[in-house]
């Protein structure tokens, strides 16, 4: 890679469990040969968490380096307020080209938030409809998750889901391919965003043959029901699986189209790859490849994502530079807002002093260095009563809310967090020590306070906005067609020349 200012081209995946990947345990089925050789290559870091388990508190954490309660990102339908800085402001200041194609999550009239392009509309609506609702616990809304995904499990020749992807894979290409031949001496970040392997669990034949029921191994740990914690019932709950026991061929099902739909991703990894080589990109691009969250895939009886325990809270790293950073694997534990003080740096800057941020730089864990080693969470959507919060450092895990009983697991003694410390005499210092540091970061009855109130409040504007004419959010991509293709205005030969790549 040369010495001058780098491309940035950052892909994610969309309810991806780092846990399950060949990148992160050897033993993995699931076959994704295009992540491999990134990783083989690159950086790879077996501990990354999101910020939140939940799709937009974990974006929005991720783009603006800040964790979920300080910046209000509270649920799936949190408004991302348009004065907060993200890594697309601080690359567009340095002089890059900011594009997005594909999901985010931005709920809120801006839907850019620094981005100086975005390719594709979302795939998930911008407005308030999703707000949770802490004043009536026990009420399933009807867009909750709920096991249709699980018991519909199967293959497909299309769905909504595919439709979104290969959309964002294409425009991601063809942005590429215009940077090359049209602005070749900008330096560029393009967020490529996928929504598999999030459910429903369904894949097309090419993607589920990859694999035989034999491949497919059940979850390992099963839980019953009323010995789960206090949270996990509620998210059973949630989830309308209480009481409700799930026939084994459609646990097998779902979890064999997930990992064809990781597939999936990988083989879109492939064509962003490929384009990158075409155009001569490859050796000034650093790819970064992570996502926003996991999902447990009936692992302890539980699915999708919403709690702490490793399969919804991990997240794949990776960072490929060779021309910058050797290959290697960082096992400190590290989270998604440490991504934009990353990237920034990467482009040669650094973060504004004056402004708040989270998130630290992992650019002395890519040079082989002793980086940080934490990684800190907050939740307070669906199934959630009170704020969960979490500390990861070294080899413990914390999970704290003031209405639960406190959790602790120790991963290198116990990587499936079947033995709860909380209570045992001889971890009773370590607990104290925690619960110390939990008043110090978090005013817990303030934050509820805070949430409440957010909460009521979109759920007003929300029921207004409903009524009379609407007026939506939503992103709408705009396309010149005048400037496309051939146009009478627009001379042939020109036209051509600049169109064709490399040019003639």
């Amino acid at each position: 890679m040369s010495a001058k200012v780098p491309n940035i081209l950052f892909i994610m995946a969309d309810q991806m469990a780092a846990p399950l990947l060949p990148v992160h345990d050897a033993k993995s089925p699931i076959r994704m040969p295009h992540l491999g050789r990134l990783a083989a290559e690159g950086v790879v870091f077996d501990s990354a968490y999101c910020n939140s388990p939940l799709c937009a508190p974990s974006r929005f954490s991720l783009v603006s380096g800040q964790l979920p309660s300080k910046i209000g990102a509270f649920d799936n339908a949190a408004e991302f307020p348009a004065d907060l800085p993200t890594y697309a402001h601080y690359l567009r200041r340095m002089g890059y080209r900011t594009a997005l194609s594909g999901k985010m999550h931005f709920c809120g009239p801006d839907q850019l938030h620094g981005y100086e392009e975005r390719l594709t509309s979302d795939i998930y609506p911008a407005d308030y409809g999703w707000a949770v609702n802490w004043d009536e616990p026990d009420v399933r809304p009807s867009w909750y998750h709920n096991m249709s995904s699980v018991l519909q499990a199967g293959t497909c020749v299309r769905t909504n889901q595919l439709d979104f992807d290969e959309e964002v894979v294409f425009k991601a290409n063809q942005y590429l391919f215009d940077h090359v031949r049209n602005t070749p001496g900008r330096p560029f970040c393009l967020t490529v965003s996928m929504t598999h392997p999030h459910d429903p669990y369904t894949i097309p034949e090419e993607f589920w043959n990859l694999y035989q029921d034999d491949d497919i191994a059940l979850p390992r740990t099963h839980i019953a029901q009323g010995a789960q914690d206090p949270h996990s019932q509620r998210l059973l709950k949630v989830i309308d699986l209480w009481d409700k026991p799930m026939p084994e061929e459609a646990v097998r099902r779902a979890r064999r189209a997930y990992f064809g739909a990781c597939s999936y991703i990988d083989a879109n990894i492939g064509k962003l790859l490929a384009t990158l080589q075409a155009c001569g990109l490859a050796q000034d691009t650093v790819v970064v490849f992570s996502g926003d969250h996991g999902d447990m895939l009936g692992e302890r009886g539980l699915w999708y994502k919403m709690h702490w325990f490793e399969g919804a809270a991990r997240v794949p790293m990776v960072v490929h530079a060779p021309g910058r950073f050797a290959p290697r694997k960082v096992a400190a534990s590290v989270s998604s807002i440490d991504l934009l003080p990353t990237f920034v740096e990467l482009a040669g800057g650094a973060p504004d002093p004056s402004l708040p941020l989270d998130g630290r730089s992992l650019l002395t864990h890519l040079h082989g260095g002793a980086g940080h080693d934490e990684a800190i969470g907050e939740y307070m959507a669906e199934g959630s009563n009170a704020p969960l919060v979490m500390i990861r450092r070294g080899r413990y895990k914390f999970i704290h809310s003031p209405r639960d009983p406190n959790l602790l697991f120790d991963l290198q003694a116990d990587p499936g967090e079947l033995h709860n410390l909380a209570a045992a005499p001889e971890h009773q210092a370590l607990v104290a020590t925690l619960l110390k540091e939990v008043g110090q970061r978090w005013d817990m009855p303030a934050l509820h306070a805070q949430v409440l109130a957010s909460q009521r409040r979109r759920r007003f504007v929300y029921g207004a906005l409903t009524k009379g004419r609407l007026t939506s959010w939503d992103h709408q991509p705009m396309v010149e067609a005048s400037q496309q293709y051939m146009r009478n205005h627009i001379d042939l030969d020109d036209l051509e020349r600049r169109a064709r790549f490399p040019r003639p």
